[in-house]
């Protein structure tokens, strides 16, 4: 058994097998996913799993060297911006438009499907490497 947080077998694989510069979107209930991208769905019913619970165990196991945000969560939900800069205090943070960030859902790995019922509660991480 793994000795680690992350149990879900399909979201360990994926994070497995990242290569730098590739990205892992950690979603809202309601982001739409386009049918060409995995979509690894742990939401069970609202608010659980939320968002930033799914994204702390899933940075015990990713490296990440850039974050990418909808610019209208420092409006709408900046709680989950302040979470997310906690979490990761160090990493840059990129601000593109809710559109552009839907667009972007369709080049990543996968997309992890959350709980989370609050607006803009998306994340695109970019995979960075540990040496």
């Amino acid at each position: 058994m793994k000795k680690t947080k992350l149990l879900q077998s399909d979201l360990s694989y994926v994070i497995a097998t990242l290569g730098h510069m590739d990205t892992l979107v950690v979603a809202d209930a309601g982001l739409p996913i386009p049918p060409e991208t995995l979509r690894i769905d742990l939401a069970l019913t609202q608010g659980v799993p939320g968002a930033i619970q799914t994204l702390n165990v899933i940075l015990d196991e990713m490296q990440v060297e850039k974050v990418i945000l909808a610019e209208e969560v420092q409006d709408h939900n900046p709680k989950f911006l302040t979470e997310v800069q906690k979490l990761l205090p160090e990493v840059p943070v990129e601000f593109v438009t809710h559109s552009q960030l839907k667009a972007r859902t369709a080049d990543a790995r996968a997309v992890v499907r959350t709980g989370e019922f609050s607006p803009y509660a998306n994340v695109i991480l970019v995979s960075g490497v540990v040496f």
